[in-house]
């Protein structure tokens, strides 16, 4: 919870030249608090791995100011993880997070958790803008305003837009 504190209280710097649709990468590594009794990183842990791996994401997009500044702030709508190797105490690992696109209400994420340039775990996530009043932010406001530009999304992946309509987020 502190790795994440610091990532959204004091973000790191942005990356000149980074673009919306580019990967941003975390180093992290396994602390004594991520374990469980079996000695590997919780299940639960992994997502705050991703919660810090998408401050650094909007970090390196100089996005905090901005967004901050209109009062906007994201929150996740809806997550799916596949785990395949577990991280073990002081192993250090990255996480990758990128987006895939948008539709009229979420934003979409694939983060990958790779340790040895082995995948751990993969995540996507579908995720909203709100105001400060609780309102929601449309991701083409979002996208205007981090990116400076109106554009369009790219087209989903299948199997993330299969996702996508399985849990049906871009309706609730």
């Amino acid at each position: 919870m502190i790795q994440l504190t610091l990532a959204t209280l004091r973000p790191r710097r942005a990356v000149p030249g980074q673009d919306l649709l580019d990967p941003s990468v975390t180093h992290l590594r396994v602390r004594p608090g991520d374990l469980d009794l079996y000695r590997h990183t919780n299940n639960g842990v992994y997502l705050q791995y991703l919660d810090i791996g998408r401050s650094n994401y909007l970090a390196d997009l100089g996005a905090y100011g901005r967004l901050a500044a209109r009062g906007w702030y994201p929150v996740v709508a809806a997550s799916t993880m596949t785990y395949r190797r577990s991280l073990t105490l002081g192993q250090r690992f990255t996480v990758t997070t990128r987006v895939l696109g948008w539709d009229a209400r979420v934003v979409y994420l694939e983060q990958v958790v790779e340790r040895g340039g082995h995948l751990a775990a993969r995540g996507w996530l579908a995720g909203r803008f709100l105001s400060r009043a609780g309102d929601r932010i449309a991701p083409a406001d979002v996208v205007e305003v981090i990116d400076g530009t109106r554009r369009e999304s790219p087209a989903l992946p299948d199997d993330v837009a299969a996702w996508a309509r399985a849990v049906d987020v871009a309706h609730r």
